[in-house]
């Protein structure tokens, strides 16, 4: 079962972040865009932990979130954001989502192993 669903428009980036994660021992699913991201979510109950990007085209993750918490009424899964936005007013509508966390790209992923391994558990 699916535990993490990594969200980015870019192939390098999604390749990069479930590579690493995956040759940690985590079961990772991707999604090109917050469209599909919900599509993904609505299918698999078991993600625990989604790692999206902002910008993205046909649905940003900003507002991918806010459609998990409003018409998935999903308030279970933890959101990270992994972008290069790092507004104070982006980060505030990702706080008043849900939003657990925000990553400013580059993707370090040793830096952050063990807070996905905790939120997808």
């Amino acid at each position: 079962m699916t535990k993490i669903l990594v969200v980015d428009d870019s192939s390098t980036v999604r390749d990069e972040v479930a590579g690493f994660l995956r040759k940690n021992g985590l079961e990772v699913d991707t999604a090109v865009d917050g469209k599909d991201g919900l599509t993904k979510l609505r299918t698999n109950p078991g993600i625990k932990l989604v790692v999206s990007d902002v910008n993205m085209p046909n649905m940003d993750g900003l507002t991918m979130v806010e459609k998990i918490r409003g018409e998935l009424g999903n308030t279970a899964v933890n959101v990270i954001m992994l972008t290069t936005e790092s507004s104070p007013a982006m980060k505030d509508r990702g706080k008043a989502a849900g939003v657990k966390g925000w990553i400013v790209k580059p993707f370090k992923g040793e830096a952050v192993l063990e807070t996905f391994r905790k939120l997808a558990s």
